[in-house]
């Protein structure tokens, strides 16, 4: 398992981030000016986005995991 920082080409992970906000326009806003990162276990499970408030502050905009994903993580928390 291992979190990358994407700094280029952000809009390519807008199918995932779209589960989690549903606005488009709302999503450039912070994209443009937050932090992404990508949870890959073999292939992409989840992004989030996280943006400065100020210079200690940071606020999470987005976290989105694909809906096979979380489906899969309920069972093993339940059967745990």
């Amino acid at each position: 398992m291992k979190i990358e920082k994407i700094t280029e080409n952000k809009k390519q992970f807008l199918d995932l981030l779209l589960l989690a906000d549903e606005q488009e326009d709302m999503i450039d806003k912070y994209l443009s000016s937050g932090d992404l990162f990508a949870l890959y276990d073999d292939d992409l499970k989840s992004v989030c986005v996280v943006a400065p408030i100020n210079s200690e502050t940071c606020e999470l905009k987005n976290i989105a995991t694909y809906e096979k994903i979380r489906a899969d993580c309920c069972w093993v928390i339940c059967l745990s």
